[in-house]
């Protein structure tokens, strides 16, 4: 169990809560081929992720803190990053703390993501107007807020700064 754990430790960054995931699926799909009833297990998946946490193979502050930098540079909203975070097991206390250390504005991240799929300043200019409102609701779907939407997609390039390609 514990080379499984390193195996899938070596390969992705992971919180404790994931970790156990991975490692509860990993034995009931055991258990069901042998047999055997798999809350049997559930003790030594638990010491297995004590183990790793102990070890510091496993830091839940430092994964999402690498999960918000990343996630930031690919241009994901606050919201968006505190349900990726949450839906990898990272604590709401965790997250919160996390995500008021974050140095980047949902402004700044809205234009990175806007840059990337092209709309809004990044749009070619004679495509901008009949393409208003699903750039904003792309942004909004990103969750971005409405005002920081419209506060991206109405600007121009040249306001920005940002006209380089990606």
């Amino acid at each position: 169990m514990t080379r499984s754990a390193i195996h899938y430790l070596d390969r992705y960054g992971s919180s404790s809560e994931n970790l156990r995931r991975v490692l509860t699926r990993k034995v009931d799909r055991a258990a069901r081929f042998h047999d055997k009833d798999p809350a049997e297990f559930a003790g030594l998946i638990d010491a297995v992720v004590d183990k790793c946490i102990r070890s510091g193979m496993v830091d839940d502050q430092a994964f999402a803190e690498a999960k918000l930098a990343a996630d930031r540079r690919r241009g994901r909203s606050h919201r968006q990053i505190a349900m990726r975070l949450r839906s990898k097991g990272v604590n709401a206390g965790t997250v919160a703390e996390v995500l008021a250390g974050d140095e980047m504005s949902d402004l700044s991240a809205a234009r990175i993501a806007a840059r990337k799929k092209r709309i809004g300043a990044w749009r070619p200019e004679t495509k901008r107007k009949d393409n208003r409102d699903r750039d904003l609701a792309a942004l909004c779907r990103a969750g971005f807020s409405y005002q920081i939407a419209r506060a991206v997609i109405d600007e121009d390039q040249d306001q920005n700064g940002d006209d380089q390609e990606i």
